[in-house]
């Protein structure tokens, strides 16, 4: 039983604690944390390490008034257990269960649904001067951002802006020395040498201004002590970026210590103009395993707890997508030296560490900087080097811009490894891989292709790296399985016949192969003779064997786990259009115009048709359907 947690109904609870009840109630936050990933895969060690920060944050600001963003947000976990949502907490992650990141939908106290990183300053400084504007100074607005974050561009954007706009506006740097895995770049040295540094003597004019104007809260001369030996250290030697671009910068200080992140918050709310409160804490702070390994703990597997040891419960099943796109990059670095390899800091969600191990000199992590990462790749690429960008299909988009300038116009030989292209389950709309059909397929010089099989996705990487184009190939989260068959050789722009059927055809683009071959076999032991071809390439599409399908089968079902809208089955249509072809008995299957929640994979695919027996449904309707319309009752009659 949570003692102090379980009635907690919402922050103005906290009001009454004290700091040692407070303490209790952080212990039982872990607690309940613990007990989550007990049952399933959640963010677990980020939330480990900001309790206390969400504890110290709710008891000193109203956030039913004031505003709140939490960046990137799958550390919301105690935020949530704070607003009110206690009882609902063990649905975290699953259909119809709360959200695992922010989610205005649940509560008044999420504004945003973040989970791509690096925002959260502009859009809070967006609500400081949309307050202003309306006559409502009096609200506070409270960024918090993580430090592997903080690099991202459009953060350096919006202190340029707020610095500029001297904006009331608190950013709270919440510094654990981690992204995911363990962060780089230039930006985290910067914090290093914020956070080490022991020089501690002199007092800087701006610090001992600050100070001045501390609120009476506890003993002053505790006060002193305690603030002046943290804030001093900081104004001497750091935040001088902060203090050039216009913040008043203070820290850093001991993010797991409620009553001292408290005294620092209430300072800082007094300050005018912008300000930057340094936090430092421990990612997997209140369990030994997590804190000892945090990027294996970022987000684990269902594990039990062994008496302090972690024991992940039992998982198996075939390779997922991504161990070959790994092994597949492997391999390709080890046949020739002119292939590299970047990440945005998904090292460890790609499953990159062993390339990282076996070629540091290859291996480049960019941190969150997906627009930099890929304008990084065409100038390796202008060199003569075959760089390949290994990002998640949704951050990807983050550099639509130097995909479209400084890749496709240039017609420079990047090759896009897009891992979790479609669906990804648990995390929902922010992470869903569902747009890059549409915005790579739009792009003159650019390649499109998605795996049928497992065995796929080594033949089009290899046969990305011999084209003189900028190429992509997606990949979805998920096991990949082997479709038997007589395989064809890849070849520019051609699709695959795996078989041809009287009835109707299946065009598959992408790892629904297996699915789609199901179906179509569940549908002859019904009487029914449907074809299958996997399309292998989206761009340029193979008009001869798709349009030519679509020409002579009564129907066609077009498969895609991407987006109907600018996706694969768009692409045959107007293929089919510029042909002069009729299209009218093409079906799409793919996610729809809307965002699809979380929830478990096989359940959301299903919802939308993406199954085997979703897309034998499918071919039924449209054989009855065609039937109909040629005056034949026989497969009408039989659904």
């Amino acid at each position: 039983m949570h003692q102090i947690l379980s009635k907690i109904e919402s922050p103005a609870d906290l009001s009454n604690l004290s700091n040692e009840q407070l303490e209790q109630l952080s212990a039982e936050i872990r607690d309940v944390l613990c007990s989550l990933v007990a049952t399933r895969t959640a963010h677990f060690a980020s939330n480990l390490g900001v309790v206390e920060l969400s504890i110290a944050l709710h008891r000193t600001f109203d956030f039913s008034r004031d505003r709140l963003i939490w960046d990137t947000g799958h550390q919301i976990y105690p935020h949530k257990l704070l607003t009110g949502r206690y009882d609902e907490f063990g649905t975290i992650r699953t259909t119809g269960g709360l959200m695992g990141y922010p989610n205005p939908a649940e509560s008044d106290y999420d504004l945003f649904v973040t989970g791509h990183a690096g925002s959260s300053v502009s859009t809070m400084l967006g609500l400081r001067s949309g307050d202003d504007l309306q006559g409502e100074k009096d609200r506070h607005a409270v960024a918090v951002i993580g430090d592997g974050a903080f690099p991202s561009g459009i953060v350096f954007e919006a202190l340029n802006n707020a610095g500029g706009m001297n904006a009331n506006l608190l950013v709270v740097l919440n510094d654990n020395k981690m992204s995911i895995c363990p962060r780089v770049g230039g930006v985290a040295d910067y914090f290093d040498r914020l956070r080490m540094n022991p020089f501690y003597t002199g007092v800087k004019s701006e610090v001992l201004k600050i100070l001045n104007h501390v609120p009476l809260l506890g003993d002053p001369t505790e006060r002193l002590l305690a603030q002046c030996k943290e804030a001093v250290k900081a104004g001497l030697h750091g935040g001088m970026l902060f203090e050039e671009l216009g913040f008043s910068y203070i820290g850093p200080i001991d993010g797991h210590n409620i009553g001292l992140l408290r005294k620092y918050m209430e300072m800082v709310k007094t300050l005018p103009g912008p300000v930057l409160l340094h936090v430092v804490t421990e990612k997997g702070h209140g369990y030994q395993p997590a804190a000892a390994d945090p990027v294996f703990f970022h987000t684990p597997p269902a594990f039990i707890d062994d008496n302090g040891k972690a024991v992940p419960k039992k998982s198996g099943g075939p390779k997922a997508y991504t161990n070959y796109a790994r092994d597949a990059i492997a391999e390709q670095m080890r046949k020739c030296d002119k292939v590299t390899v970047m990440t945005a800091a998904m090292c460890q969600g790609t499953k990159m560490e062993p390339v990282r191990d076996e070629f540091p000199h290859r291996f480049f992590d960019t941190g969150i900087c997906e627009s930099h990462a890929v304008a990084f790749a065409a100038g390796q690429a202008k060199t003569g080097l075959r760089p390949i960008v290994n990002i998640y299909s949704t951050f990807l988009q983050r550099s639509f811009d130097q995909i479209f300038q400084e890749v496709a116009l240039q017609d420079l030989p990047v090759v896009f490894t897009m891992d979790r292209a479609g669906l990804t389950a648990a995390d929902g709309p922010t992470h869903h891989g569902s747009y890059d059909i549409g915005y790579m397929r739009l792009f003159p010089n650019m390649i499109v292709m998605a795996p049928g099989d497992a065995e796929e996705v080594g033949e089009m990487l290899n046969f990305a790296l011999l084209q003189d184009h900028p190429s992509a190939i997606r990949y979805p989260k998920a096991n990949a399985e082997t479709v038997e068959r007589d395989r064809t050789p890849m070849e520019l722009g051609k699709a695959e016949v795996l078989s041809t059927g009287a009835d109707g055809t299946v065009i598959c683009y992408g790892a629904q192969l297996a699915d789609a071959q199901r179906g179509v076999e569940t549908l002859k032991s019904e009487g029914l003779d449907v074809g299958l071809i996997n399309a292998r390439f989206c761009k340029p599409i193979d008009r001869e064997t798709i349009v030519g399908a679509v020409k002579t089968s009564p129907f066609v079902v077009t498969v895609e786990e991407g987006a109907l809208m600018t996706g694969f089955g768009s692409a045959v249509l107007e293929a089919c259009t510029d042909e002069g072809v009729d299209a009218s008995r093409v079906k799409r299957l793919g996610i729809p115009d809307t965002f699809i929640d979380h929830g478990e994979r096989e359940e959301r695919l299903a919802e939308i048709g993406l199954t085997a027996e979703g897309i034998a449904q499918t071919c039924r309707e449209m054989a009855a359907k065609t039937s109909a319309l040629h005056g034949d009752d026989s497969i009408s009659a039989g659904l």
